[in-house]
């Protein structure tokens, strides 16, 4: 019944973020999706490298054979990275100031309700170590968006004409 409601609470989490991210609007995901899929993937690829690590451990899948990162990377860091980005941007001491916070919320207040309710826990791993690790992928996604996510979008605004 726990996992059923867990499940639940996840589906909706990943609904709200989709809901989230079309509202961002087709500029902004046409200029920060790069970015954010960046991110995204590198969040996955934490997340199996962590587990091997024993670092965390995701209790609650969506589905057995499915990462159970999956709902959080398709979901609130995909959308969150996009908000993030499109009012932060460009102003790299308010994104760094804007990314701490967010990451201290997930590390403490919302890793303690999903460790509360079942959904994962930290195992080898402190949460002020998770914060630091957030934040150097924050770095990492704000540098892939000026060098590689800003070129690609001045090509799609304004292809070459041929």
């Amino acid at each position: 019944m726990v996992n059923k409601r867990n499940k639940l609470y996840l589906i909706i989490l990943m609904l709200v973020s989709w809901v989230f991210l079309l509202l961002s609007g087709k500029e902004s995901l046409k200029k920060y999706l790069p970015a954010s899929m960046f991110m995204s993937l590198l969040v996955y690829s934490e997340n199996v490298f962590a587990e091997r690590m024993k670092w965390w451990t995701i209790t609650t899948r969506l589905f057995p054979k499915v990462n159970g990162i999956m709902p959080f990377v398709i979901g609130v860091f995909l959308s969150g990275s996009v908000w993030i980005l499109k009012f932060t941007y460009k102003n790299f001491y308010l994104y760094v100031l804007v990314n701490f916070l967010v990451d201290m919320f997930f590390t403490y207040p919302f890793y303690s309700l999903f460790k509360k309710l079942g959904v994962w826990k930290m195992i080898h791993l402190k949460q002020y170590q998770l914060t630091v690790l957030f934040f150097i992928k924050s770095l990492l996604m704000y540098a892939f968006q000026k060098y590689v996510g800003d070129r690609l979008y001045s090509r799609i605004e304004s292809p070459v004409s041929k």
